[in-house]
């Protein structure tokens, strides 16, 4: 009796607890089992926590690359006149390319591929105007796109282009939406914000200012465009570059180049949303 009662006693000395040995044998393989769902639990415990700590947790961005690689191929589509803010504009465009045929379609959505994933990987829920980069594919049009953002409750919108200007130019700028009634005045004050904050994210990156426009300043604020005319949140569009010149084309044209345009916008967001 005193034999079986001492192989089941276990013994606490300074606070460790100390069993005899026929227990004790199990004991570091209970230990582990042990460890084991103390770091599942724990693991588990901390996940909702890592990403509420995400800092774009929460919010919703709206990316437009713009244009459509196979908008060429569909003249009829992309020239019928849409609504763009009070008066009419064709759908599309074909957008531009470099002097050697890269296209800015090709541009806008690789630049656009990488920041969606940076964005996400910040926690932030990112919708596309298009997720493909197609010649079978068109548009879509700008009064699709001016409503996206809305559409798909997004925060606020940036919509992607490059420049077609003289070899000459080079440079970035970033265009707000002038203030009217009743198509802008409501978003003309953030967007503006929302301009300045993504001139800065390139600046940050060393990128160019425009040389050939804007004085210098890399911002300009235009009443023609409908993708910034027909949005509900705040928005603003970048002209990344002007892909007629040697030194903005060569950029564009490297992975390295375009992973920091998609940077810098990031940056730029951020900024705006001060996460």
């Amino acid at each position: 009796m005193i034999r079986a009662v001492g192989l089941a006693l276990a013994l606490v000395a300074g606070g460790v607890l100390l069993l005899p040995t026929a227990l004790s044998e199990r004991a570091p393989a209970e230990a582990r089992d042990v460890a084991r769902v103390v770091e599942r639990t724990a693991a588990r415990d901390a996940a909702p926590a890592r990403a509420a700590a995400k800092p774009l947790s929460g919010i919703t961005i709206a990316l437009d690359p713009g244009h459509q690689l196979g908008n060429h191929n569909f003249p009829s589509r992309i020239n019928r006149q849409v609504q763009a803010g009070g008066f009419t504009k064709p759908c599309n465009t074909t957008g531009t390319a470099t002097n050697s045929g890269y296209p800015e379609a090709t541009l806008n959505f690789a630049i656009a591929t990488k920041v969606k994933a940076r964005l996400e990987a910040l926690g932030a829920t990112v919708r596309m105007t298009r997720t493909r980069n197609s010649q079978s594919l068109w548009g879509p049009c700008v009064d699709q796109r001016g409503r996206f953002g809305a559409k798909v409750g997004a925060d606020l919108m940036v919509s992607l282009h490059a420049d077609g200007a003289r070899a000459g130019g080079r440079g970035f700028h970033v265009i707000a939406t002038k203030s009217r009634k009743p198509w802008t005045a409501d978003i003309a004050r953030p967007s503006l914000r929302l301009a300045k904050a993504l001139r800065a994210g390139l600046d940050g990156a060393r990128l160019p200012r425009s040389n050939y426009l804007a004085g210098g300043t890399a911002l300009t604020i235009r009443s023609d465009l409908g993708t910034l005319n027909l949005s509900d949140v705040p928005v603003a569009m970048i002209e990344i570059g002007n892909m007629r010149n040697a030194s903005d084309a060569r950029r564009m044209k490297s992975v390295k180049g375009r992973s920091t345009y998609a940077a810098a916008v990031v940056s730029g967001i951020r900024r705006y949303l001060s996460r």
